[in-house]
């Protein structure tokens, strides 16, 4: 497998055995379908069927040169005749090797697009044959195109040529009986020597022997070597014939190219169907060592159900370790579309998202996914927003990057749309990204209406669950908090010890517990202990800052009730996003003042 897509979805999916067919798998994966029964059918039969036919045909997948290339190069004149006839010879191989199992697919294989693909293969690939029977396969190897055609029926150019060649061949020739009798020299034969054709050779000794009018080549300290008058002119004309022959037999090439240029299309046909097949082998090689399911696709149904959900790619990372914690989702359009998924850092978050956006890419290609069980809609679009890079090229900073995704996810998302938001708001001021993050989720509750995976740090947009409780869940990966020692000493603080469970439950965790992963970054143990005590410090003053916010805006709303009616905040109703819009205001203030919020 090649690094460049390792750890990938593809790197996992890509099992093929072509190189056309590793490009369809990774179309598939880009392009998922609407219409996927007929391939979930075929993978299906790959899994379970019996038939001889099927291995025969993965072995004939096996070493295929790159059919796909091959016959585009062909079909625009820029291949060699060495390539040429490697593609047509195998293809002609394979059309003759699937016509022998037309029989066994007809009478074991059910799977009606298996069937159509197999069943159509040899007579899409019949025309290669008469291209494969014109050539000689020696000169074609050897890249000899005056040799290259075994037939000379269908081209009268070349056999012309080739005909005058013969006949100037066999003059030269029968001048050779007039150079013995001039000579006295019975045995007499002409010699090649340096690429210099039909030389006499004449001894030294003998040389007074020799015309006047003969021109000499070369010679030696032994010999002399020369051309007769006729044998010159005659050479002349040779030359002249070989050099169009090649020009002629160039232009018959190109015209071969251009009759094959005609099958093209069936060609590609062809080849694609062969890809087709590799991929289907894959798929179900995949499915086969992962214990995979098939999937319920629903057509114009708005949910994602997945019991016992695993991350394909960790799964395999994994290997016999047998250590991923599989778990369930479950987003219904018309019920709780709407997960916000909290706990601490590192503790499996983003992971369980992609999981569910990647089953959701398996479903819909036509692939078994890794669950128990699992009823996918159609979706239209994944969006996801995750990461963090910036673009100091274009003068946008990470925190302006992440806000252009997520203006894109709003402006494009559907209410058939899945869309995953990770940590957004995270690159600017606690308060700030609170308010946005906030208002985002709100945004695609209320009006977007698509399926959302919301993971987030900020404990305030759990409130939107009891705002919106018919749609919106509040989960959180599981944990154990391990406290350590307690001690009087507030300077012998430390970090809580964290033990992931990786499991996915319902209701919001309160802490995102940072410090257990610097521990797990092997930060050095003084500064954590700082780390620890200015946590508590922190939280502290949040907590008095916020109550006496709290009263403030609880006075406020005495004099001014919204709508006329009083507001209990310890319910955190729908006005409690300006509350928190306010706290930095109020913190400012807190700089300012020199009262102690703990009184109050």
């Amino acid at each position: 497998l090649k690094t460049w897509h390792f750890g990938s979805l593809l790197w996992v999916l890509d099992h093929t055995q072509t190189p056309f067919g590793k490009r369809l798998m990774k179309k598939w994966v880009t392009q998922p379908l609407k219409d996927i029964q007929a391939r979930q059918d075929a993978v299906a039969e790959v899994l379970s069927s019996e038939s001889s036919a099927l291995p025969s045909v993965r072995a004939l997948l096996r070493r295929l040169p790159d059919l796909e290339r091959g016959i585009c190069s062909i079909y625009h004149k820029k291949c060699s005749t060495q390539e040429f006839y490697l593609i047509i010879s195998t293809l002609s191989r394979l059309g003759t090797e699937l016509q022998a199992l037309v029989p066994v697919v007809q009478s074991q294989l059910s799977s009606a697009l298996l069937k159509d693909l197999l069943l159509a293969l040899p007579t899409l690939l019949a025309p290669s044959q008469s291209f494969v029977h014109l050539l000689n396969e020696n000169a074609a190897k050897a890249g000899d195109k005056t040799q290259l055609f075994s037939d000379l029926t269908e081209f009268p150019v070349i056999r012309e040529r080739k005909d005058e060649i013969e006949a100037v061949l066999s003059q030269i020739l029968e001048h050779r009986r007039e150079v013995r009798l001039i000579l006295k020299n019975p045995s007499l034969d002409y010699v090649t020597v340096s690429g210099q054709e039909f030389l006499i050779e004449v001894k030294n000794s003998m040389v007074s022997s020799v015309p006047g009018d003969w021109v000499k080549i070369s010679s030696t300290k032994a010999v002399s070597r020369f051309h007769t008058p006729y044998i010159a002119e005659r050479h002349k004309r040779l030359l002249q014939l070989r050099e169009q022959l090649v020009i002629d037999c160039n232009r018959e090439w190109i015209s071969f190219l251009h009759q094959f240029g005609e099958y093209y299309h069936v060609m590609r046909k062809a080849v694609c169907h062969l890809a087709t097949l590799d991929c289907f082998f894959s798929l179900a090689d995949v499915a086969r060592q992962g214990n995979y399911c098939r999937p319920v696709v629903l057509d114009g149904e708005r949910q994602i159900v997945i019991k016992e959900g695993r991350h394909p790619v960790i799964d395999v990372l994994m290997g016999e370790q047998d250590q991923y914690v599989p778990n369930d989702t479950s987003l219904q359009g018309n019920g709780r579309r709407v997960m916000i998924i909290t706990g601490p850092n590192m503790g499996g978050k983003s992971s369980y998202i992609r999981q569910v956006a990647l089953i959701t890419i398996m479903a819909q290609m036509g692939s078994m996914v890794p669950a128990q069980e699992a009823r996918v809609g159609i979706v239209d679009a994944i969006y996801t927003r995750m990461g963090a890079s910036d673009n100091i090229a274009r003068g946008r900073s990470t925190f302006m990057e992440e806000l252009l995704e997520a203006s894109e996810i709003m402006c494009r998302a559907t209410s058939q749309s899945l869309v995953i938001m990770d940590e957004l708001g995270r690159g600017t001021s606690t308060h700030d990204g609170i308010a946005i993050a906030y208002a985002a989720l709100e945004f695609f509750i209320r009006d977007v209406k698509s399926l959302t995976l919301f993971v987030t740090h900020y404990p305030p947009l759990c409130e939107l669950e009891s705002l919106f409780p018919q749609h919106v869940g509040n989960y959180h990966m599981a944990f154990l908090l391990n406290e350590p020692d307690r001690h009087t000493d507030l300077e012998e603080v430390s970090p809580e010890f964290i033990t992931f469970l990786y499991q996915l439950t319902e209701g919001a965790a309160a802490r995102s517990y940072g410090l257990n992963v610097a521990r797990l970054a092997e930060i050095p143990e003084p500064i954590l202990r700082t780390a620890a005590l200015k946590s508590k410090d922190v939280l502290f003053q949040w907590n008095g800052t916020e109550r006496y916010a709290l009263k403030v805006w609880n006075n406020v709303l005495c004099v001014f009730p919204p709508h006329g009616n009083p507001l209990d905040l310890g319910k955190r109703s729908e006005h409690n996003f300006i509350f928190w819009a306010l706290l930095e205001t109020f913190s400012q203030m807190r700089k300012c003042l020199t009262f102690d919020l703990t009184s109050y």
